[in-house]
């Protein structure tokens, strides 16, 4: 595989990437799921009731696609910066097209999952096109509606080959999704604990480094309410996907006493990283694509993935029902889970890819490059924020799905904490 050249202020991590006016846009946007969400009040102004429906079964999914055919085009929407990109060209796209003869109309029309889903939801609604056949959704309160709500074309796992071939084991089956009825990855990251060695003696390896009492006021924590919930489960030792409400009224007292005791100094959006580097805080909640971005800059911090657990959020392709070219779709689906093909995202985008054998693809670019190129490519090789160890991707949780009524609830139990 040849690498294009790059400019290395593109091998960035998870805020870099998506911008909207020069402002990065954060994970707590990208994973809304506040009551007030743009999500939530379309669906209330549109009268839509948030009842789930079944799963279909494999005769429903075979009767979607019995008269859908190849139509050579594909209009696909995701988040800025998110593909490889060479000046104005798309190669991997590019290649999609030479390869398959399929015509792809790309636009980063994505800035937050809720103003997005706001945006296309009252379409789907009325069952009209959205202008888009494929779209990126990350898993969480918006993805969680597309589905009960039936907006979702559910796919064809016979006509995704490489996907049953190449991806993880931790990307099939996910609990959001069970069995990718409706979607594959695109990407992920990781929600874990960053900390400055200049301030900590030894190694920081449990999330009950950061109840600490030594390193009062020198704490951050995620302002995000899933974000903070899931770590104050993960110390009680509960899985987020499995836990009722009494498990929440736990870890918010835990999270609440946490906050009494002035271990914390804020709770923070985006602005954590900077704080971290000059010392304000000595150890916060992090997203991994942050902290790529800072190690990859030569900054001196380190990202763990606590024994008790960490967050794993991710980005997927699916196709609204109301689609107009789904088997294009579908073949663009299954073409980036070649090796070869996600590692040249992979590369990009920096990442962690749903694809696991992208990272000896990357190692022999990295044999092959030199100069800048090849430092940027041996650090995403050998990075587990990119390629997170076995050890780690065990310990690895996402969110709990909620439902409307369930996350009023939570909302109400754990967003006194954050913004109180």
């Amino acid at each position: 595989m040849t690498t294009p050249p790059r400019d290395l202020a593109f091998l960035r991590g998870l805020t870099q990437s998506r911008s909207r006016g020069g402002a990065p846009i954060t994970r707590r946007d990208a994973l809304r799921v506040g009551g007030l969400s743009a999500a939530a009040l379309a669906l209330a102004a549109c009268g839509v009731q948030g009842k789930k429906v079944a799963p279909p079964a494999p005769s429903a999914a075979a009767g979607y696609w019995a008269d859908k055919t190849k139509h050579g085009t594909l209009r696909f929407a995701n988040w800025p910066l998110y593909i490889d990109k060479d000046g104005k060209r798309y190669p991997t796209l590019e290649k999609f097209t030479k390869d398959t003869g399929i015509q792809v109309t790309y636009q980063e029309p994505i800035q937050e999952m809720s103003t997005w889903f706001g945006k296309i939801q009252p379409q789907l609604a009325a069952g009209q096109d959205i202008g888009y056949d494929l779209m990126v959704m990350t898993n969480g309160f918006q993805l969680g509606k597309a589905i009960a709500l039936d907006y979702l074309a559910p796919l064809d796992l016979a006509k995704l080959p490489n996907f049953t071939a190449n991806a993880g084991d931790k990307y099939k089956n996910p609990s959001y999704d069970p069995g990718n009825v409706y979607t594959v990855p695109w990407q992920s990251g990781l929600t874990g604990i960053a900390y400055n060695p200049k301030y900590i003696d030894g190694e920081i390896t449990s999330i009950q480094d950061l109840w600490n009492p030594k390193y009062k006021g020198k704490v951050g924590m995620l302002a995000d309410t899933q974000e903070v919930a899931n770590f104050g489960l993960f110390l009680l030792g509960i899985d987020p996907d499995k836990s009722v409400q009494a498990d929440w009224e736990k870890a918010a007292q835990k999270l609440q006493e946490q906050r009494d005791a002035g271990i914390v100094r804020k709770y923070y959006e985006n602005d954590y990283v900077d704080a971290l580097v000059r010392g304000d805080i000595w150890i916060c909640m992090a997203w991994s694509g942050d902290i790529y971005q800072q190690l990859a800059e030569g900054k001196n911090l380190k990202f763990v993935v606590p024994q008790e657990g960490a967050t794993i959020w991710t980005d997927n392709l699916c196709i609204p029902k109301t689609s107009q070219n789904p088997v294009d779709a579908l073949a663009l689906m299954d073409y980036i889970y070649q090796p070869e093909i996600a590692a040249k995202i992979a590369e990009y985008v920096t990442y962690i890819t749903p694809v696991p054998a992208v990272q000896d693809v990357i190692k022999a670019d990295a044999a092959k490059a030199t100069g800048e190129d090849k430092k940027a490519l041996e650090l995403a090789a050998n990075s587990p924020l990119i390629f997170p160890s076995d050890s780690d991707l065990a310990k690895l949780r996402t969110y709990k799905v909620l439902t409307p009524a369930e996350e009023k609830v939570f909302e109400g139990i754990f967003q006194p904490i954050t913004q109180g």
